[in-house]
């Protein structure tokens, strides 16, 4: 077999495997009770509408131009119904300043090839989402821990930056139901964001993947609404907003979305043009389609049945978790974030929970940029009904009652 190594560029000696990727494989396992995937419930799917949007598309004379190529930047009308939607957050803008990627994935890789030259650093929670690290992982950048609680000065991000060579270049964060401990950023946080932005002269990644899932607690705007109102309008930010259709619409038609000022846009339309061209013409058609007419009662229909599955997953970590252990009480998303005493392993933890009480779910460790955070893990509520639930947890409280028993032992 061929030794690739030495032709490989070296920033592929980054890339790693997603752990929650390879866990979802596990979904096939009928007797494994999968807490792992944060993946929307496919029961919940608004297939009917998708299947009456792509009926219209092939019988109202639009098929051909669904077909064909398209602009980079995205299709014209689903922009226009965004930029609506924003409106309604607080984010005043226009078609201009929105561009469609394929899922917000794909929009966090461009913004990474972007921003980061080989030693630039990112600035990123403790822990992070792993999707993130993967997509900036390829542009060897440096890490540093994104705090804004007020121990950290500008001036020690500048002086930690210079150590690697390069500045710092973005600070990136979910501000609503985290992925993956689902925590909120207050406003008072979020207004910390922006100055800390502002000092630094860098950009502001606010990932907003589950914006639309807030279940209960007092809304707060957006970031980049924030700064618009600070600041006077969407030209003069440097937040950018990465949202997604894929955790309330659907998630396998790949339809993601950037919304920022003109120059940042512009850059990204020139990635996605030596990139991929655009992202597919008949899925933001249907898309458009589908949230012109139904988003709403859609986002109610999923509001209802993961809120029923958070308060079921509290009561059970409430009802089976043995004293030591600790969790986030999210008020909206799809996950808990459990920690456990320290000393004990998430990934050994995986091991013996899959041989023996057959439980899946994500060990915290892999969203951590340090390697830090050995002893927490991330549980996903979102695919699991009650009886699952509280099996799944209390059997997951048995085996680490029992873990804690033998290290105390």
């Amino acid at each position: 077999m061929l030794d690739w190594d030495h032709i490989f560029a070296t920033r592929s000696s980054r890339m790693r495997a997603s752990e929650i990727r390879e866990l979802l494989k596990l979904l096939d396992q009928p007797e494994i009770i999968s807490f792992a995937g944060g993946i929307p419930d496919p029961a919940l799917f608004p297939d009917e509408e998708f299947k009456a949007a792509y009926a219209d598309i092939f019988s109202d004379g639009t098929v051909n131009a669904a077909l064909q190529y398209s602009v980079s930047e995205g299709y014209k009308p689903l922009r226009e119904w965004l930029a609506g939607e924003m409106g309604k957050l607080g984010i005043a803008c226009g078609a201009e300043n929105v561009f469609i990627v394929s899922g917000s994935q794909q929009g966090l890789d461009y913004l990474g090839k972007l921003f980061l030259s080989p030693g630039d650093t990112a600035l990123v929670t403790w822990p992070t989402y792993l999707g993130a690290l993967q997509a900036f992982n390829a542009y060897e950048p440096a890490y540093d821990q994104l705090t804004l609680n007020g121990n950290r000065t500008p001036e020690s991000y500048r002086a930690a930056a210079a150590k690697t060579g390069g500045r710092v270049k973005f600070a990136y964060l979910t501000a609503e139901f985290s992925n993956p401990t689902g925590e909120t950023f207050d406003r008072a946080a979020r207004e910390r964001a922006i100055d800390l932005a502002d000092d630094l002269d860098i950009a502001l990644i606010e990932d907003a993947a589950y914006q639309s899932l807030r279940y209960d607690g007092e809304s707060i705007p957006p970031i980049m609404a924030l700064e618009i109102a600070r600041k006077g309008g969407i030209e003069a930010t440097r937040t950018i907003y990465c949202g997604s259709f894929s955790k309330t619409l659907a998630p396998g038609l790949r339809v993601g979305y950037i919304v920022a000022n003109s120059t940042v846009i512009r850059k990204l339309v020139l990635m996605k043009q030596a990139a991929d061209l655009h992202s597919s013409t008949i899925n933001q058609i249907a898309i458009a389609h589908v949230a012109s007419r139904h988003f709403e009662a859609q986002v109610a229909k999923i509001h209802a049945a993961y809120r029923q599955r958070r308060d079921a997953m509290l009561a059970a970590l409430t009802k089976y978790m043995p004293e030591g252990t600790h969790w986030t009480k999210p008020e909206g998303g799809m996950f808990i974030w459990v920690a456990l005493p320290e000393g004990m392993d998430g990934a050994a933890l995986l091991a013996k929970s899959l041989e023996t009480v057959k439980v899946a779910f994500v060990p915290g460790k892999a969203f951590f940029a340090d390697g830090s955070g050995a002893n927490t893990l991330r549980l996903s509520f979102s695919c699991a009904n009650d009886q699952m639930i509280d099996e799944g947890i209390r059997r997951l409280g048995t085996l680490i009652a029992g873990e804690m028993q033998q290290a105390a032992a």
